[in-house]
Parts: structure tokens; sequence; C-alpha cells
């Protein structure tokens, strides 16, 4: 069934949500950041080290409340990360537009900075972003499937429902584009046992929303996982 055009454009502005809704330090910004900002931004361990001796709080805000853990997971700069977790910053601090370090390395599909993060004991469990989700949700979102494994290993929550009334299950469905990365992430998915009958706000499972998409694939998996419509 083909979706008409009323319901399919409020589901693409919320796809290009997750390329803008979290915002990373411009080059504009660089140079207003705060000093150990800035040495986290650049990967400048020195300064960082020298800023964090002489007072510098470690989980300081910058003007979109960004932390310097946060600035620094968007730069991928993971020395940095360890020694902010050295100087006991916080892992889940949540920035203005409420993600944590664990939920922006998610949707930039940065897996070794994710391993990181979750090795020095951030939580995939935090209900982060406007929408009461979580990194699980973002990350099946726009289809990182290799986040989405890395994810569920450390007990992210399978079936949390956000405030649209989508699960991950449902978001790698709706906000996919049915190819092989959002496939390969509902594959993880049902894999890991998530519940395939929760369902959206009007009243349609994963496999109904899958068949309104014509993703054949999609229907296939889950028709071989035993979801109904």
């Amino acid at each position: 069934m083909t979706l008409h055009r009323r319901t399919l454009l409020p589901l693409l502005a919320l796809a290009s949500l997750a390329a803008t809704a979290q915002t990373a330090p411009r080059a504009d910004e660089l140079a207003r950041l705060p000093a150990l900002h800035a040495a986290a931004h650049r990967g400048d361990l020195a300064v960082l080290r020298q800023a964090l001796a002489g007072g510098a709080d470690v989980n300081g805000r910058d003007g979109h409340g960004r932390t310097p853990l946060h600035v620094a997971t968007f730069a991928r700069q993971r020395e940095v990360i360890r020694a902010l977790a050295d100087a006991s910053a916080n892992l889940g601090l949540l920035e203005n537009d409420r993600y944590d370090a664990v939920t922006i390395a998610a949707v930039a599909d940065d897996e070794e900075t994710l391993r990181v993060l979750l090795a020095l004991g951030a939580s995939a469990k935090l209900v982060t972003s406007r929408y009461d989700g979580t990194a699980l949700i973002a990350a099946a979102h726009v289809g990182r499937d290799g986040v989405v494994r890395q994810l569920i290993a450390a007990g992210a929550p399978l079936d949390h429902v956000n405030n649209l009334h989508w699960t991950a299950t449902i978001e790698a469905i709706v906000l996919g584009d049915g190819g092989p990365r959002h496939q390969a992430t509902l594959k993880a998915l049902i894999d890991a046992k998530a519940n395939l009958q929760l369902a959206d706000s009007s009243g349609r499972t994963p496999l109904a929303l899958a068949q309104d998409r014509a993703y054949v694939a999609m229907e296939s998996m889950l028709l071989a996982a035993g979801a109904r419509r």
C-alpha cells in the first residue's frame, strides 16, 4: 500500500532531524569555546590536563549545554574521553537537545568512540532527545546496524517506547529506507528478541508498517520471526 503524501511528509521531516538535531561546535564557534572544551575538541591532552589542574570544571557547560565530553565525542577524540573519565567526568549528562555522549556517537555511526564510552561505564539505557527516546532508537532510525548491535550487547532497552509511540523496531521501518543497513538493524533487533507486536499510535505493528511500505525483505524477516499484523 502506498503512503499518502500527507503521511509521508512528516516522516521525512523527522528523518532529517537525525542529522540536524545534534549540535556539534561549528567552525565559527571554536574560538569562543571555554578553554577545556577547546582542548577537548583539538585533542590537546596537555592543555586539557593543565586546565583541570587549574580548577576547570570537568562537567562545565558551553552555550549549547555541551560538556567537554560532548565536544570530545563529536570530535572523536577518544584519548580525551578517557582523560575526562579519569577526571571523574559525568558520562551521562545531557546537552540542551537532550543528547548524551552515547547517543551522539551512535547517531554519528562512530563505533569505536561508542566502544570507548561503553567500556568506561557510560550507559546505553538513558532516556534522551526531545522524543524521550534512547540511543538504540536513534541508531535504529538511521540504520547504524553495528552501533545497534553494540548497544544491545550493552543492555539497551529493546522495547522502550518514545513519545511518538515508536520503538527501535518501528523506527528502523518507518524512518528507514528499507535498504541493507536498516535490514541489518531490524535483524539485530529480531535476534535480540525485541517485541514485534508493539504497535504505533494507530495500532500498526512492525509487520503492517513494513507491508505498507512494500519493504519486502523486512516483511520476510518479520514473518519468519512470527510477527503478526
